[in-house]
């Protein structure tokens, strides 16, 4: 049963990556699309520690979803609007 289970989630869980990694890709506000890569970050540090890497997964969720969504908002956020210039 929790053999299933575990295929199950190895299953869905990079499938949720790359339909996340469509969104950020296809979204046209930035925001949104920063969101859709956090999640996509979150979900593979997720899929790190499932594949028993935790130290890997500590790092991806620190760097990649943090981070890396902490910079982004604060570069898009400094930037104007085409439209409010």
């Amino acid at each position: 049963m929790t053999e299933m289970l575990t295929n199950l989630v190895h299953i869905a869980i990079p499938i949720i990556i790359i339909i996340a990694s469509i969104f950020a890709v296809i979204l046209r506000d930035l925001i949104a699309a920063i969101i859709a890569v956090a999640a996509m970050s979150l979900l593979l540090s997720l899929e790190f520690y499932i594949l028993q890497a935790p130290d890997v997964a500590i790092a991806q969720a620190g760097v990649g979803a943090c981070l890396t969504t902490a910079i982004f908002i604060i570069a898009i956020r400094a930037t104007k609007r085409e439209e409010e210039a």
